[in-house]
């Protein structure tokens, strides 16, 4: 790395650091190290089981069963006889028995609350030391697991290896295992390699229904999670795994979470020989979004469904205490991304997520937001590298089908300088199905881009529609050919405060940020208005009173200002939601470009260094609009805004100052000594000043 470019980082990361909100905590566990990768996703074994697990109401499970086809009818009906006699009352009690590898559990229909579990700890489990995160929940060593089981933990499978769990009704709604928001996590596979669910509902928990920690080999096979305060499937720190033909819904984060999952790919681009966790056939719906993963390295999701929720799916680096970061090589191929346009934050704003969680109303649609999420997004990557978005179907969002930003390293507990600006690199989106739904049927999103702007490499498909911005680096049909790449160090100005005004929120103390249209802020409420409309105020004040005191006797200078005064208004228009994908912004750049060009012609005879900077500020703003709209331009490390914003600011001082030497046209400017004779203005450039004017 050049000195230059050193230099430019410790800049960029400085600015990052004024616009990061504190790092929140999403999802705490204790240290944990990625699996080896010697295991092997686990196959389904037919036959009768092992263990069984039943209730004793013969009526009830008559009932329950009198539905089924009549092969699986008489097999659970064998099966319940058989359960009365040697099976257990409920999942842990099997759990607990299971005495090798390899042993098969059946649950039979029913509703299994595991009441032996539900009191609140006593003895040494009431007073474990351990650190306590965030949301309120101690960290428990594993050690602590085993010895205390359930102060978290419906049910705790802890270092049982080859375990299949299956439940045996026709629907996976025919088995339940119900927490009722009185503990952490309904079940949890901890250590327990080779692990198969398959077929049951786990619902209702504090944090999240089926979770599974530091596990090579896993399959989470036509299970139904729903209704937790984060998560319905959690797998962390795990390898070899397998989602199949899930579901789930009504969670306050993600249907489903592969965080962490084993960082195999790191030393590689595109092509790889292999992913450490599938996700397939599966359907996840009206949570806060649909799939997250914060390192979610190496994932293969292909073939699902995300829709109705607050965002599709999103990827990660902007948590601490999670190996493998930054997040790299997931791949995304032939999903359907549609309609997700929930909006769950007026819940935290009336105070229903301030109730306790079995008074929210979950189970009638109540969902609490958990981190702060643009509704109306596809696929969200913040700080994300070498992940393929191909052939999926993205369509009906409200705000944008993809939606790219960068995340300095200091966000997730890295200080080193080298590391900064690691993120948001190499992210291909191309050969998806925007705006279109699977039958052809014409669903625009409101824009198909977002981007900050800051990375190298990211590339995007050239049939693209309204975006932001709208030129954007092509993908060529090879992996890694790249039309237009840029490398920048740092997002645009106005996308990072807006991100740092929509990153403040916090659930548990109803803080909502104002400023931000994810919230609801419409109009003169966003920051992004605010800002441009100060900004054209502050320029239309300052250029005014400059133009009427020095430059109003020169039409073309009058002319100019006049162009800048619309570009001025095109520019607070371009920031509002319906018009920040269009030409609009270009435009209003374009016009104020001209405006500065043509003012600083004018000044240069009577003060040539104002003159000058002034031009030069115009030549920027005018190669911002180029950047933004014809082509980014691919040799600079810094978009032109940076650089005009700086300038910028220097102008408005030194205009400010020429303007109020109302007496003294003709002094010296700048270095220019006492004494010298400037250049006399053209006719056709400046006027006399008219009479009466003692300038």
């Amino acid at each position: 790395m050049s000195w230059t470019r050193r230099l430019l980082v410790v800049l960029a990361a400085l600015a990052a650091a004024l616009l990061a909100a504190p790092a929140a905590q999403a999802h705490e566990e204790r240290p944990v190290t990625l699996p080896d990768g010697t295991g092997s996703v686990p196959a389904y074994r037919t036959g009768e089981p092992d263990l069984l697990v039943c209730k004793t109401d013969r009526a009830d499970f008559e009932r329950r069963v009198a539905g089924f086809p009549d092969g699986l009818r008489a097999r659970n009906l064998k099966l319940f006889d058989r359960c009365l006699k040697s099976g257990y009352r409920h999942l842990q009690q099997a759990v607990d028995a299971v005495s090798g590898p390899g042993m098969n559990i059946a649950i039979l229909p029913g509703l299994y609350e595991e009441e032996p579990s539900l009191p609140e700890p006593v003895g040494e489990c009431a007073r474990l030391k351990a650190p306590e995160s965030q949301l309120g929940y101690q960290i428990l060593s594993y050690a602590q697991q085993v010895r205390c089981p359930h102060n978290q933990n419906l049910v705790a499978i802890l270092g049982k290896k080859n375990l299949q769990i299956e439940g045996t009704g026709a629907e996976r709604t025919d088995v339940v295992i119900d927490a009722k928001y009185q503990k952490l996590n309904a079940i949890r596979a901890d250590g327990s390699d080779g692990i198969y669910f398959r077929n049951f509902t786990a619902q209702r928990t504090t944090f999240n229904s089926l979770y599974v920690l530091a596990q090579d080999g896993f399959v989470i096979d036509s299970v139904l999670t729903r209704w937790n305060d984060e998560y319905g499937f959690l797998t962390f720190a795990s390898d070899h795994g397998l989602y199949k033909d899930c579901e789930s819904y009504g969670n306050g984060d993600s249907g489903i979470y592969p965080g962490s999952a084993s960082d195999i790919n790191d030393a590689y681009g595109y092509d790889v020989p292999r992913y450490s966790i599938e996700i397939t056939g599966c359907r996840s719906h009206h949570n806060m979004v649909g799939y997250s993963g914060t390192a979610g390295d190496s994932v293969y999701v292909h073939d699902n469904e995300f829709d109705h929720n607050m965002g599709g799916a999103s990827m990660d680096s902007a948590f601490p205490g999670h190996p493998g970061l930054p997040q790299n090589h997931a791949r995304f191929e032939r999903n359907l991304i549609h309609d997700n346009n929930a909006d769950y934050y007026p819940y935290v704003a009336d105070g229903t997520c301030a109730k306790a969680p079995v008074d929210r109303g979950y189970e009638d649609g109540v969902v609490c937001p958990q981190i702060s999420m643009p509704p109306g997004s596809g696929i969200i990557t913040a700080g994300g590298n070498w992940n393929l978005y191909e052939n999926n179907w993205i369509y009906g969002q409200n705000r944008a089908a993809f939606f790219l930003t960068a995340v300095p390293a200091f966000i997730r507990g890295e200080n080193a300088l080298s590391k900064q600006a690691d993120t948001s690199h190499h992210n291909r989106y191309a050969g998806n199905h925007l705006g279109t739904d699977r039958a052809g049927n014409s669903r625009p999103n409101r824009m198909d881009v977002f981007w900050d702007g800051q990375g190298d490499g990211n590339c995007w498909q050239s049939d693209t529609g309204p975006s932001s911005p709208r030129a954007l680096p092509v993908c060529g049909t090879e992996r890694g050919a790249v039309s237009g790449s840029t490398d920048r160090i740092v997002g645009e100005p106005l996308k990072l405060a807006q991100l740092l005004v929509c990153a403040d929120y916090d659930v548990r103390a109803r803080r909502l940020p104002a400023g931000c249209d994810w919230y609801g802020a419409r109009g003169i409420e966003r920051i992004e208005v605010q800002v441009t409309s100060a900004i054209a105020l502050v320029l239309a004040l300052v250029g005014g009173t400059l133009w009427w005191r020095r430059l109003r006797g020169s039409r073309l200078a009058t002319a100019a200002t006049a162009l800048g005064a619309i570009g001025l208004v095109l520019d607070v228009a371009g920031s509002t939601t319906g018009l920040s994908s269009s030409y609009v912004p270009a435009l209003a750049l374009l016009l104020t470009g001209v405006w500065w060009a043509v003012t600083g012609l004018v000044l240069r005879g009577e003060r040539p260094w104002l003159g000058w900077t002034t031009v030069v500020l115009g030549a920027l703003t005018l190669l911002d609009a180029v950047d933004k709209a014809v082509f980014m331009i691919p040799w600079i490390p810094l978009s032109p805004a940076w650089v005009r914003g700086l300038l910028g600011v220097v102008w408005v001082v030194w205009a400010v100052v020429a303007a109020a030497r109302h007496g003294e046209q003709g002094a010296p400017d700048g270095p220019d000594a006492p004494g010298t004779d400037p250049a006399p203005m053209a006719d056709a450039v400046a006027a006399p000043a008219p009479e009466g004017d003692v300038s």
